[in-house]
């Protein structure tokens, strides 16, 4: 027996305990009249949703490791994209909701998580329903809330970092609110980040099934020093400065 089989023998229960049995907990308590609750300054809600998508993080054999520090408050955080683990690493660490394909709210399990956790899905190539997305953004944020994005507007192979859109950061330049960029890392100096990539012609249940027969490795989380407004003169320039942020990590 080969031992991605292996792997496969003793994560599958894991897996299937943590939706059987540690999701239904956690359904139970994300409800209006216990998720509001705040402990140590954060909603039980948010504390629960971060806890469950480290559970899950463990369960494909990722440990995390983070350094630097998720800002409180509004917050526009931005990271490179690799691949739908990005979504559950970053909510693992802090309650942000995404900006995502509309595709993802059909995916299992994950789709059924991005939508609790305040996801703002977007069809891609749909300047109408991008402009609904800014909105969304830009009262979230005015809302006190945290928004993540991944301005590449797609996965990559792993292979390199590609331009960021500039437009999705207008909803933090009328806001007011600080962009900080995020590292995302897999294997140690990154060498795993092709293996955790979308494979050509993969699509979402392939590279999750694949994953979760992958050996261990660590997913590094970088938060980056923050852009606060002001620091830049507009969205463009905000976007060439994230960019630059996380190359450099990645780099080192």
């Amino acid at each position: 027996m080969s031992v991605r089989w292996l792997r496969y023998g003793y994560r599958l229960p894991l897996l299937l305990w943590h939706v059987l049995v540690d999701l239904p907990l956690v359904l139970v308590l994300l409800n209006p009249l216990t998720g509001g609750i705040r402990m140590g300054g954060e909603r039980l809600d948010h504390r629960l949703i971060q806890a469950w998508s480290a559970g899950l993080v463990r369960v494909f054999g990722f440990r995390l490791r983070r350094s630097g520090t998720p800002l409180a408050g509004a917050t526009v955080f931005v990271a490179n994209h690799v691949s739908w683990v990005d979504i559950v690493v970053l909510h693992s660490q802090r309650m942000m909701g995404f900006v995502a394909k509309r595709e993802i709210a059909g995916w299992p399990l994950v789709g059924w998580m991005a939508s609790r956790a305040e996801t703002i899905f977007h069809e891609r190539g749909n300047t109408e329903s991008l402009g609904g997305v800014l909105h969304a953004m830009l009262a979230r944020l005015r809302g006190g809330h945290s928004v993540g994005v991944f301005p590449e507007g797609r996965t990559r192979d792993g292979r390199e970092i590609g331009p960021f859109h500039a437009r999705i950061f207008l909803a933090a330049v009328e806001a007011g609110a600080p962009v900080q960029p995020v590292a995302l890392r897999y294997g140690e100096h990154g060498q795993a980040q092709t293996r955790v990539a979308f494979q050509p012609g993969e699509g979402f249940l392939g590279n999750f099934l694949r994953l979760l027969g992958e050996p261990a490795r660590i997913a590094d989380v970088r938060f980056l020093a923050p852009i606060a407004p002001g620091d830049a003169q507009g969205r463009r320039r905000i976007a060439e400065l994230a960019r630059e942020r996380i190359v450099a990590a990645m780099a080192q």
